[in-house]
């Protein structure tokens, strides 16, 4: 059935916690862009069927991917940016009218922005995880100058592959292990969010000069932000990266800016009470 005007989304599993369509329908009543933003929950077995419907609606634009589909999303896309090469993960997929559907990335551009705007700088980090989000930030922290990464999951063959996809030194340790100094730690993982266990690992090596980044977002103060600023770390919270990476698919689906002088705005609506 078509809609009634132009649509994008984002979709997952699960879908429920996710505070993007706070974000584009805030920029889009910002704007005055007749258009909306929804969530969909998508499972792994209905991925493909998903695909199939959306890319014969005149109104779909596009879509954002959340977990678990970063990876498995590159199946059912054209990917002219060659980011399956480059990343191994997409988390927006463009459609035009008629034409193909392009899978990108905006995570790794949404992760930097915090870290430049911080002007922070390093060559040691600590990453939490080796799946779709991971991969794209492990190409970002290549990027910044990160030569020496340290990949915590729990199939070491999975951490060994994306260390060996980003051509870093490092090593791919366990989540029971001791960390390493470094001079920034970032949680890539679901562990934090609300129904998930906590990442709380002994934060003890890392100097006092690091930074620790969680992209979790619900919630806000994860068990991890927590004990990095119980011992005075600077830390990025898990809605920077959100409203970054939401700010590169905006323009893709809408064709617009989105008017981020409101960024005060937008933070105090995404964090008051549902």
């Amino acid at each position: 059935m078509s809609q009634a005007k132009p649509y994008a989304e984002v979709i997952g599993d699960p879908i429920a916690h996710s505070k993007s369509p706070t974000i584009h329908n805030f920029w889009l009543e910002e704007l005055g862009i007749d258009a909306e933003y929804r969530k969909t929950r998508v499972t792994p077995e209905g991925l493909a069927g998903y695909f199939l419907q959306r890319r014969a609606d005149p109104d779909w634009l596009g879509c954002n991917i959340t977990i678990p589909h970063k990876i498995a999303a590159l199946d059912y896309v054209d990917d002219p940016g060659g980011v399956r090469e480059r990343i191994g993960a997409i988390n927006t997929v463009a459609c035009e009218t008629g034409g193909p559907l392009i899978g990108t990335n905006t995570d790794a551009g949404g992760f930097l922005q915090p870290l430049l705007a911080r002007k922070w700088q390093g060559t040691r980090a600590i990453l939490a995880g080796a799946g779709g989000a991971a991969q794209a930030i492990g190409f970002a922290l290549r990027s910044v100058g990160v030569t020496e990464l340290t990949i915590v999951v729990r199939d070491p063959a999975k951490g060994k592959a994306l260390l060996d996809k980003l051509g870093l030194d490092g090593v791919v340790q366990g989540f029971d292990a001791a960390l390493p100094a470094a001079d920034l730690l970032v949680n890539s993982t679901s562990l934090g969010m609300v129904g998930n266990a906590p990442y709380a690992p002994d934060l003890a090596a890392l100097p006092a000069s690091a930074m620790v980044y969680d992209i979790v977002y619900a919630p806000l103060e994860t068990p991890l932000l927590a004990a990095a600023r119980a011992r005075g770390l600077e830390t990025v919270d898990g809605l920077e990266m959100l409203i970054g990476q939401a700010a590169l698919a905006f323009d893709i689906f809408f064709d617009a800016e989105p008017p981020r002088e409101l960024d005060a705005d937008l933070r105090e609506r995404l964090l008051a009470p549902a």
